[in-house]
């Protein structure tokens, strides 16, 4: 009887083995397949850029349109593999760690989204305290996580965007790593490395505007944005006042003709040398007023000084000057006058 069933199960045995060469050998073929054109049997090459593969020989396009599950980036040797590598969310200087580190949610809830109990909270508060300590581990990073989170106050309530934030956080860590600070508050190199930033980018906000937002008084602000630019030697270019005039523009809802005829009077300006020397936030507030004028679009000088934050004075003078200009080089209507009266309506 073991006789019989030693034969039964060495028979089971072969047969098995049998099956999984046999396996084997059409996984073999199936790969020689793959590799093989199924026209000419040439050898099959893969464009990665279009996303085919080909045959070498005749040409025929196999497959089409394979998706690339490899990275985004290239790299060419092993040192730089290494050094692109990278898993988890984008690193970023708007943090004091970088985006490295995790934290501890503030979700009294366990996974399933049921509340914790009271000895469970006091646990994750003790636990919560002591994470945050060991995230800051000496004065310098304490330091720079407040800078930072002031940073993104003031950035959001002028509703500026990432580029700036990002630009503002180098510019607080070179002025931290090359010992600025001594003598000078947080808020203050805060607050001017987010000016800086704005004017660098291209999308400025007026130092009347950052020091709305600001924890210190404009004084200290303009002393110490003054102070930053020379130390750390930053390429600021004037503000040109185009740029502020697409926010002021849409915020008074002006029309297309207008917002035209105010970008032509300040170029014309600009060309003629009216411009220089003056409040760059002055000249966008008299273009919007003057081309509301010459557009027949009422805007009053009330709105306009609310909106931009300028005197009215300031934007009498400025836009008589404006109109002038356009007059000089004949770009004004031949009915509108340099004080901006319409000479049918008189």
């Amino acid at each position: 009887m073991s006789k019989i069933i030693r034969s039964y199960d060495e028979r089971e045995r072969v047969s098995n083995e049998e099956e999984r060469v046999s396996d084997e050998e059409e996984r073999v073929n199936e790969r020689e397949d793959e590799t093989v054109c199924p026209e000419c049997g040439g050898n099959l090459v893969s464009d990665e850029e279009h996303g085919e593969t080909v045959c070498a020989e005749c040409g025929l396009v196999v497959e089409e349109d394979s998706v690339d599950r490899g990275p985004e980036w290239r790299a060419f040797d092993a040192s730089e593999r290494d050094q692109k590598s990278r898993v988890g969310a984008p690193t970023t200087k708007m943090m004091h760690d970088e985006g490295l580190s995790s934290n501890i949610g503030w979700q009294n809830k366990d996974a399933y989204g049921n509340s914790l109990s009271s000895r469970q909270r006091e646990k994750m508060q003790r636990l919560r305290k002591w994470d945050e300590r060991f995230r800051t581990r000496n004065a310098k990073e304490r330091n720079l996580k407040q800078a930072l989170g002031e940073i993104e106050r003031m950035a959001s309530a002028l509703g500026l965007p990432k580029n700036v934030r990002e630009t503002a956080s180098v510019i607080y860590r070179r002025a931290l790593d090359e010992d600025l600070l001594p003598g000078r508050s947080i808020e203050g190199v805060a607050t001017a490395s987010l000016y800086a930033a704005a004017r660098q980018v291209g999308v400025p906000r007026s130092l009347d505007e950052v020091a709305t937002v600001s924890r210190i008084d404009a004084m200290e602000f303009k002393r110490t944005y003054r102070y930053i630019v020379r130390e750390l030697g930053l390429e600021i270019r004037p503000a040109d006042p185009q740029s502020y005039l697409k926010r002021f523009e849409s915020e008074l809802e002006l029309s297309p003709a207008t917002q035209r005829r105010a970008h032509d009077l300040l170029k014309t300006a600009q060309e003629a040398g009216v411009t220089s020397g003056k409040s760059p936030v002055g000249l966008a507030a008299a273009a919007i007023y003057g081309a509301g004028l010459v557009e027949n679009e009422r805007v009053t000088q009330d709105e306009v000084a609310e909106v931009t934050d300028v005197s009215t004075v300031t934007i009498r003078n400025r836009y008589q000057e404006l109109l002038a200009a356009a007059d000089e080089t004949d770009v004004l209507p031949t009915n509108v006058t340099v004080d901006g009266s319409d000479e049918a309506a008189a």
